[in-house]
């Protein structure tokens, strides 16, 4: 298993997916969300980790960060650094494991963000301690993941987390409820992206993790976590998130160093 290489090879579908406004789980759930959580970070330094190809990173420039953007995927950075060469934003991009950033001095950021990319990390508790260090004394560390007790899971081929369906039901209608199984079980899982609204279909890696574990690591690293949030849809309710007025889709977590 090489999780580097699933997004190298997924970078070409998943920039298009995310720049032709497909992602509207981004857009009108978690992005909204987590701006809100972060405020005003005008003049703020802020790293965005695990960046993929700087859709986040450039909104954030937008709103005036001073920010620099580091991904694992080459392919990813080049993409991202193709869009800052047609439309400068003055951001850094840098290829980079977040569980090793030896080319950042610590106390260096304001801010860290990492959107939905904590969960591909296999070592996320080294990450979690580094991108500690690269962060001001109170500073702050703003992850969006998926939520770690309602996220589609697969466990040995068998379906233990996601959405039931009636067996006669399409995936059209409405489901019966939420599966939830296995959730002590920390383990990797394979994510088959097939939606109609990708180019192409790829497969990548992700690692399940309780509420406990992803609190004990923040604890341990220095972190004081200070606020959680569950997003719920904005008004108008986009017509695809209806079920995520049932269950949360996401988790936000805000840490902040001491």
């Amino acid at each position: 298993m090489d999780v580097t290489q699933e997004w190298d090879r997924a970078a070409e579908a998943w920039t298009a997916f995310v720049r032709t406004g497909k992602d509207y789980y981004r857009d009108e759930l978690n992005n909204p969300a987590m701006f809100d959580m972060l405020g005003s970070i005008s003049g703020c330094k802020i790293l965005d980790a695990a960046c993929g190809e700087g859709y986040n990173t450039r909104i954030m420039a937008q709103k005036g960060a001073k920010i620099t953007g580091v991904d694992f995927s080459p392919a990813m950075i080049s993409l991202a650094l193709q869009e800052e060469e047609r439309e400068p934003l003055e951001i850094e991009y840098m290829v980079g494991d977040v569980c090793n950033l030896d080319m950042v001095r610590e106390h260096t950021f304001d801010i860290v963000t990492c959107f939905m990319a904590l969960q591909d990390i296999e070592f996320y508790a080294q990450a979690i301690q580094e991108l500690w260090r690269v962060l001001i004394v109170k500073g702050r560390f703003v992850a969006v993941i998926p939520h770690p007790c309602f996220e589609k899971r697969i466990r040995n081929g068998e379906i233990v987390g996601g959405w039931e369906f009636a067996d006669s039901a399409s995936h059209h209608e409405s489901p019966l409820y939420c599966k939830v199984d296995h959730y002590f079980e920390t383990s990797s899982y394979p994510i088959q992206w097939r939606m109609a609204r990708l180019d192409q279909h790829f497969a990548t890696t992700s690692f399940h993790r309780t509420l406990t574990e992803y609190f004990d690591a923040f604890s341990a690293a220095g972190f004081l976590v200070s606020r959680l949030k569950e997003p719920r849809p904005r008004s108008p309710i986009h017509p695809h998130l209806t079920l995520e007025l049932r269950i949360p889709q996401s988790l936000l977590i805000e840490a902040v160093k001491l």
